[in-house]
């Protein structure tokens, strides 16, 4: 399928080397072989120029927060990609470094043979500097698709700082969004040249990883892997065809209660999805295509009204209604966000002036505790709501949605000042987190802190006029006991 001009974006002024041997998809962000706008574009490129495609799906060891908990969930979605990519009869080159900086000079290689090379476009973490570095350095084209969310990073112009201004701006593109989809099933009846294999040297230097590294959680190269094994695996499974179980259950089970019960944690009706929508294990198409197939939905069922409703403009039940606008308004928010704060949507500065202002006038204010970084790591308050949270955050790799919003702001009423609240929290979430590191991640933290958000009164201590959270109202407000007996 053609991909929209409006989500691939050239990164280099190089030319195409059409007398190349394979086009290549450095594959980094939207890691899967359904759904995948950037993966349309080079099979796209494979056609027109009579090529092979090559998919190169690296995993590096020195990035920040590297752990066990990461690794094995990004080796999941490679063993789904091998298995995909066998049966189309394309070649895939899966590297994982045994040591940080061992892959150095391998994207540099396979360009050297490479027609054109496509990446993802990805708003946040170092994937922006990678991919800019590679940019400078390879000797053909290299160009970003984004497939990131439904609404193209490209088509706002700029970042919003309310939902409501951001919603208004969904539905107004929505339709044109709606009706350039990627490709479903875009390995489905392919048909392009095959490339008898990749240089041998190449090979030998950087060897592609192993079956056993793939399948195997205890394999020796796994646990000697230099990242961090006290952060342990979670206890589900990474890729594509887990994250299509986990959507499937969603629809069926928790769907039907989503507008009503998915604050509550004994409820358990969140979708759960999060993990996978992180490491592009599935896209938001394949996602919003599973409920409007549930709801018969079709687009001419969108209102002409575009005021940034919350209900209504989808026309769906309100369980699908709530729960499209948070997979496109809320989630799309931060990565909008994140795109256009390229340089400070991951600091302090990022937090709204007047949220700063507030906090900063309050920042003398006697604090609850005090507690260490490490008691907090450890779950060793006196706020045995927040320990629940925290254990479920280190033992599962995620909290439950409303309570991860109670987390934050108890990390800010305890630190002993709000930019060492942020620095905790930013510590907390993205190591233990697997869903950590992600756009929402930032604008999440950042939400605990005042920003998408507004003034509010009575002025209070410590938080001033930032939203007042406390686990006392949050325990009689929300359903949570069984969740409690089990994480206590």
């Amino acid at each position: 399928m053609a991909t929209s001009p409006d989500r691939i974006h050239a990164v280099n002024a190089r030319p195409m080397n059409v007398q190349g041997a394979y086009v290549l998809y450095w594959m980094i962000a939207a890691r899967r072989t359904r759904s995948n706008h950037a993966l349309d574009h080079a099979i796209a490129l494979a056609h027109q120029l009579h090529r092979p495609l090559v998919v190169f799906e690296p995993l590096r060891t020195g990035h920040p927060w590297a752990s066990a908990r990461i690794h094995r969930f990004v080796l999941d979605g490679m063993r789904a990609q091998r298995d995909a990519l066998a049966v189309a009869g394309l070649t895939y080159y899966p590297y994982v470094e045994p040591h940080p900086g061992a892959g150095h000079g391998l994207l540099e290689a396979l360009s050297a043979q490479a027609c054109a090379v496509v990446t993802d476009a990805f708003p946040a973490f170092f994937l922006p500097r990678m991919v800019r570095s590679a940019g400078a350095r390879l000797p053909v084209q290299l160009v970003e698709v984004d497939s990131n969310g439904l609404v193209p990073l490209s088509a706002s112009g700029r970042a919003f700082s309310r939902a409501h201004a951001f919603r208004r701006h969904v539905q107004k593109v929505a339709r044109a969004s709606l009706n350039s989809p990627p490709a479903p099933q875009p390995l489905r009846g392919l048909q392009l040249p095959r490339l008898a294999s990749l240089p041998p040297a190449l090979l030998q230097r950087w060897p592609a990883a192993s079956d056993a590294l793939l399948d195997d959680l205890d394999d020796a190269a796994f646990l000697a892997l230099p990242i961090d094994h006290a952060v342990p695996p979670v206890p589900f499974t990474g890729g594509a065809d887990a994250a299509a179980q986990r959507l499937a259950a969603f629809v069926a089970d928790q769907l039907p209660r989503y507008a009503d019960q998915r604050n509550h944690p004994d409820a358990c009706a969140a979708s759960g999805l999060s993990p996978w929508l992180h490491f592009g294990h599935i896209g938001v198409h394949e996602l919003l295509n599973a409920v409007f197939e549930r709801e018969q939905w079709t687009p001419d069922r969108l209102s002409p009204l575009t005021t940034g409703q919350r209900h209504g403009f989808w026309n769906l039940s309100p369980e699908a209604e709530a729960f499209v606008d948070e997979l496109v308004t809320w989630r799309e928010l931060g990565y909008h966000f994140c795109h256009y704060n390229p340089h400070t949507y991951d600091t302090w500065q990022a937090v709204p002036s007047w949220a700063r202002q507030t906090l900063d006038q309050h920042a003398g204010d006697p604090r609850p505790g005090p507690y260490t970084f490490e008691q907090l790591e450890a779950a060793q308050t006196d706020d045995p709501l927040w320990n629940a949270a925290q254990r479920q955050l280190r033992a599962d790799g995620v909290i439950q949605n409303y309570l991860r919003m109670l987390w934050g702001k108890n990390v800010l009423a305890w630190a002993a000042t709000p930019e060492e609240a942020f620095a905790w929290m930013v510590q907390l979430n993205n190591r233990w987190a697997i869903d950590g590191r992600d756009p929402n991640s930032w604008t999440g933290i950042l939400w605990t802190l005042g920003a998408f958000d507004r003034a509010w009164g009575p002025e209070r201590p410590v938080f001033g006029k930032v939203r007042f959270m406390t686990s006392a109202s949050t325990q009689r407000k929300l359903r949570m006991r069984q969740w409690l007996n089990q994480w206590s």
